[in-house]
């Protein structure tokens, strides 16, 4: 719980304030213009996740191993290691960028000058791919903390020199530089927060035969992993649609992308952030133990994403005009589609998770590279023909895929067994909740439909999630002593609601 909080209270800083930057920018460019933005931005993601191919969870996952194993000594030469293949990752990449610039950068930017956005690649994806690598080491510490103060210390800083932008009405130009500046800034406070996490020790001494094979097999097939996952499933909507369709279609269905991922992260991604160490650490102890959490985070992800799907099945379309404006109306039906697959995507994260620790990359190779051929395929010939739509049923189809072959692989390596009466029980209840919000969607003012129609669907969900019993005895026993602690038992109509369901609720689900 305290990871999840300090974990939570990063994503929830960097992603709420990152959408914040986001609205501004979308609403200050307009679609065509944010549409050229985002596709800039997401090839030096591209950059910054194929440098990293598999060092970031390299780092969380056998840094996690070292210490569940009492082998600190080993942390320094491991992190040592995984530095260098970065760096040599760094320079394959930075090299395919400039040919992609060189020989293509008039059909994918064009009016912008090439060298300048050859300087961006190079400067953002350094300091960004560094930034990301020392995040991901604090992660495999399990502290939490030193993500969390990152974010708060960072993210402000970006939305500030963001709002300068915006008041001074500067070019998208403008706004690109800003995102390089702010490389500066996350690189130097992750440096900054993670200087001493790292034992005493020569980072140059050699790593036991052993698990160095290891360690090298999962780079190997994680790096390709991740880069097929980024090229082929990550936002390639906003580049088709920029080749295919219009840079205006790019843009709106960017807008809902980011806000649908900014939403997942704020809720089921706040407890999945902790999956991937806590998933190692329990494999090194017992497969039965790593088995039940398995099956318990799978169920707590699916009762966080829930509400986030109803969410967005019924005010998706007053959500996009609320934020971003009627210019941006045709982004409603995206953020829904999104939202959900999204959301479903997240419930994965616990098999994910397995499947890393557990040293079966080469599964998870196999499916991303088979789902993300789907999604190429349905990209082009969807976004061809039936344009923004076909981008969400393209993005949609490929994402359920990929979750459904996530669980199934991670559940079965496991030997774990979800509780479907429990999956269930909280589709029923949030059913029901959004039944009873739905009036609120035709209410004519966007602000008061999304605000009192999102209360009205979380507290009737909550209180249905007690009624229909989607808690266990332990789970409604730690909720009373949360709120006998925090709110001292008040109000009384909720106390008596939790110590009736505790009554009712079965034993342990897991």
């Amino acid at each position: 719980m305290r990871n999840t909080l300090l974990s939570s209270a990063g994503i929830y800083t960097e992603y709420f304030l990152g959408m914040l930057v986001s609205i501004i920018i979308a609403r200050h460019l307009g679609p065509s213009d944010f549409g050229t933005y985002s596709l800039i931005v997401w090839l030096v993601a591209i950059g910054v996740m194929s440098t990293n191919s598999g060092t970031t969870t390299a780092v969380i996952k056998f840094v996690a191993e070292l210490r569940g194993a009492g082998r600190e000594d080993l942390i320094a030469p491991m992190v040592g290691y995984l530095r260098r293949a970065q760096r040599v990752f760094l320079v394959i990449v930075l090299a395919i960028g400039a040919a992609v610039l060189i020989f293509a950068g008039d059909k994918l930017a064009p009016g912008f000058d090439h060298l300048i956005l050859l300087a961006l690649l190079v400067f953002s994806v350094t300091l960004r791919a560094n930034y990301m690598f020392n995040i991901s080491l604090a992660k495999g510490f399990e502290n939490f903390g030193a993500t969390a103060s990152v974010a708060m210390l960072a993210t402000p800083l970006n939305l500030g020199m963001v709002i300068v932008a915006w008041y001074v009405d500067a070019p998208v130009e403008g706004f690109l530089a800003i995102f390089a500046i702010s490389s500066v800034v996350f690189f130097a406070a992750s440096s900054w927060q993670t200087r001493r996490l790292i034992p005493p020790g020569d980072r140059n001494a050699r790593l036991p035969d052993e698990l160095l094979r290891r360690v090298r097999r999962h780079m190997k097939l994680v790096a390709l992993t991740v880069t097929i996952t980024y090229c082929t499933a990550s936002e390639t909507e906003v580049l088709f649609l920029n080749l295919l369709d219009s840079a205006s279609a790019a843009g709106e269905f960017k807008v809902a992308y980011q806000l649908a991922v900014g939403a997942a992260l704020l809720v089921p991604g706040m407890f999945s952030a902790v999956l991937l160490p806590m998933m190692a650490k329990a494999l090194t102890e017992s497969r039965e133990l790593a088995a039940r959490r398995l099956a318990a985070s799978t169920t707590y992800l699916a009762m966080l994403a829930a509400p986030l799907i109803g969410f967005g099945f019924v005010f998706s379309d007053p959500t996009i005009r609320l934020l971003y404006g009627n210019a941006y109306a045709a982004a409603g039906p995206v953020l829904a589609g999104t939202l959900f697959a999204i959301s479903i995507g997240k419930v994965a994260q616990g098999a994910q998770s397995i499947l890393l620790s557990a040293d079966h990359q080469h599964s998870i190779l196999i499916r991303v590279t088979a789902t993300g051929a789907l999604k190429l395929v349905l990209d082009i010939v969807l976004i061809r023909t039936f344009g923004l739509m076909g981008a969400v049923v393209a993005y949609t189809t490929a994402t359920l895929a990929d979750c459904l072959l996530t669980l199934a692989l991670g559940f079965k390596v496991s030997g774990a067994q979800l509780d479907w009466r429990r999956i269930g029980r909280i589709a029923l209840a949030i059913a029901l909740a959004c039944a009873l919000a739905l009036p609120l969607r035709e209410v004519n003012r966007p602000a008061i439909s999304v605000v009192v129609g999102g209360l009205i669907l979380s507290v009737a969900y909550g209180v249905l999630t007690l009624v229909l019993g989607c808690w266990s005895r332990a789970d409604v026993e730690y909720l009373k002593s949360l709120h006998r602690r925090i709110a001292r038992e008040r109000p009384q109509a909720l106390a008596s609601l939790l110590t009736w369901a505790g009554t009712r609720a079965a034993k342990d689900y897991t």
